[in-house]
């Protein structure tokens, strides 16, 4: 157990959630650990409970804690993922901070870097794995979620075959970030927006470990899909202006 300084400091909820934070990432506290209760934790800290609750609050919305109610309820310590910096941009972009043309633009930035590093790290096994996703395009696709989980399988696989984090939690954000935008939209039809077939020279590059190849690939399908993408958006937004009259 860490042993917790008492809080003198006007925002006191805000140095609280700091010492949290600290002890989890030190692994004082690790996945799947039960916290003490907001009253042994207002003890240890000398605060009221309810400095507690802000502080442990603040920690969930950030990914690091999931609070439970019930019979087994309680704070507990979640395991941190890529998944926290997606949802993080996808809140950017609803509140307005993030446009699709920079979203386009940054994937045209990202994901020829990540496909040049995937053909220079390929194995057998992501290999077997990447022919899969690339046939699975081409199956019959009955909905839009079930088009966007096959359309996407082939950069979440480039993405943790490249070999950076960096990249792969970009790369998972953008991804995240481009199903958002298209759910919200709901393109019309929902399957002419990501032809099948579209990453087939990519996968092609890779396979053949051929990283300039893959990664001018990646770049021509990243203008390709941004451009339909862009052309998206603004029949979404003509559809919303005229159907307001």
């Amino acid at each position: 157990m860490p042993s917790f300084k008492p809080i003198k400091q006007f925002r006191i909820s805000d140095e609280v959630t700091e010492q949290l934070k600290q002890s989890i990432l030190a692994g004082y506290f690790k996945t799947g650990d039960k916290l003490p209760s907001e009253r042994d934790l207002a003890e240890q800290f000398q605060v009221s409970r309810i400095v507690i609750r802000e502080a442990l609050r603040a920690l969930a919305n950030a990914g690091f804690l999931v609070i439970r109610q019930g019979v087994a309820g309680g704070t507990y310590v979640t395991d941190l993922t890529f998944e926290n910096l997606s949802n993080a941009f996808i809140d950017l972009f609803l509140v307005g901070k993030i446009s699709i043309p920079e979203l386009v633009q940054m994937r045209t930035f990202v994901e020829p870097e990540v496909a040049r590093l995937a053909a220079l790290r390929i194995d057998r096994k992501r290999a077997k794995h990447l022919k899969e996703a690339l046939e699975a395009e081409e199956s019959p696709i009955r909905t839009l979620v079930e088009d966007l989980d096959r359309k996407t399988a082939v950069h979440y696989i480039l993405a943790e075959v490249c070999g950076n984090h960096f990249f792969e939690a970009l790369e998972r954000s953008l991804m995240a970030l481009t199903r958002q935008v298209i759910h919200v939209v709901e393109p019309e039809p929902p399957f002419t927006l990501h032809p099948a077939g579209m990453h087939r020279p990519i996968v092609k590059a890779v396979l053949e470990r051929n990283p300039d190849m893959a990664a001018e690939a990646m770049k021509n399908h990243a203008v390709e899909f941004g451009e339909n993408l862009i052309n998206m958006e603004k029949v979404f937004r003509e559809r919303k202006f005229y159907s307001g009259f």
